[in-house]
């Protein structure tokens, strides 16, 4: 991707991290330099950033599981052709559901290990269209950790135990957010999964700009398939580079104390972007210039017509979905944001959530994903998750953002 609209997304030409990354090395090297690491989802966009960060601080092991079949083939492609595996590595990349037993087979022939980092999600809010695809998120996201993290303790706990969150999870306003809300309950409610004295800890941060399956990723097939873009209006969101990404994913997970949410110490007056000009640039810079549209036939006959004429349409479209927020936040109401000793990461303390609520919130998401049989609604998943996540209110519009170009 063109440095120049990653530097327009994200507001900056320059890693805002990197400083930390420097001040923090000796912590980073502790955590990886010869130990056995485990990544779960790392063929994915931030895994696989992580991944290419950790692996020059000399880890012992690293295996990686992802069901993602050809993003493992890359990956393998991508650190064999850039010599980032020295000779003496352990390096295995497993094609594996990271939640089916065939993993705990896996890992009881692999294991143990010293450092866990999980980026195995469901991540859109597109994904939450009925409770099929809702229940499927909720075990990704939630029961499959549950899952692995009993298996881990089984074996022998990791020193550290990483998963990552989003800036969704701060007073979530659709499954997704909600899900990764549940999922950060059950990391920090220890007593739900007792894993000794490993340090737990998770990282709330921004939107990856043109990552896999992103909006703005997906300007460029618009572009390559001769299609409209499309764009909400009013609509701010924060941006971080996918280098940045991994380099809060390290720093959260090595120079974080236990327990905590990292997030980025971010101005939103100067860090929240609107998207409307990002896809102007984005636009610009593929040679065109951009022509809108308020309504969805409108931009497609315009694609007979504009690009010869140099300009490339794009459809404007209304917050008008479920799950839309007009701007993220990091930090939810009542969550208490302190000094963690970085210049661009604050942390979130974290105490988890009661047991006997969490055990049975879990439980009947349980029963409901893996019983045909059990009648659930949208409306009842909603009312058994705010149990655990009561600041889960859900922005209901009726309408999917498959239903919209």
């Amino acid at each position: 991707m063109n440095p120049t609209l990653i530097a327009v997304a994200t507001g900056h030409t320059k890693s805002r991290f990197a400083g930390d990354i420097a001040a923090r090395t000796a912590q980073i090297r502790e955590a990886f330099s010869g130990r056995r690491v485990l990544v779960i989802g790392g063929a994915g966009s931030i895994g696989s950033a992580t991944l290419r960060a950790l692996l020059p601080h000399g880890p012992a092991a690293v295996h990686v599981v992802d069901q993602n079949e050809n993003g493992l083939a890359e990956l393998a492609r991508d650190i064999r052709s850039d010599a980032l595996a020295g000779p003496s590595l352990d390096l295995q990349l497993m094609p594996l559901d990271y939640g089916a037993h065939v993993a705990q087979r896996f890992l009881a022939q692999s294991g143990p290990y010293d450092t866990v980092l999980h980026f195995a999600a469901l991540k859109h809010v597109r994904s939450e269209k009925d409770v099929a695809s809702i229940l499927q998120m909720i075990d990704t996201n939630v029961l499959k950790q549950a899952r692995l993290m009993e298996w881990l303790a089984a074996e022998a706990p990791p020193l550290r135990y990483f998963a990552v969150s989003t800036d969704k999870a701060a007073n979530p306003a659709n499954f997704m957010g909600a899900s990764k809300r549940l999922m950060e309950q059950l990391l920090f409610t220890t007593s739900i999964v007792p894993m000794g004295s490993s340090t737990r800890n998770s990282a709330r941060f921004a939107n990856v700009a043109f990552s896999a399956g992103s909006l703005l990723e997906s300007w460029g097939e618009r572009i390559r398939k001769a299609q409209p873009m499309a764009v909400p209006r009013d609509t701010r969101r924060y941006f971080v580079s996918l280098a940045e990404s991994a380099e809060i994913c390290l720093l959260a997970a090595a120079a974080t104390p236990d327990r905590h949410l990292a997030i980025p110490n971010f101005n939103p007056s100067a860090d929240l972007h609107e998207l409307a000009p990002i896809a102007e640039a984005f636009v610009r810079d593929a040679g065109f210039t951009p022509a809108w549209f308020e309504t969805e036939a409108d931009a497609r006959q315009a694609m007979e017509r504009e690009p010869q004429r140099g300009a490339w349409p794009i459809l404007l479209t209304a917050r008008d979905t479920d799950g839309e927020k007009p701007e993220e936040i990091f930090a939810a109401a009542g969550e208490e944001v302190v000094d963690i000793g970085l210049t661009a990461l604050r942390g979130i303390p974290q105490r988890g959530c009661d047991h006997a609520v969490l055990r049975e919130v879990l439980d009947t998401l349980l029963l409901w994903s893996t019983d045909p049989r059990a009648k659930v609604t949208k409306h009842a998943l909603a009312e058994c998750i705010v149990r655990a996540v009561p600041e889960f209110a859900p922005a209901t519009a009726g309408k999917s953002l498959d239903a919209r170009m």
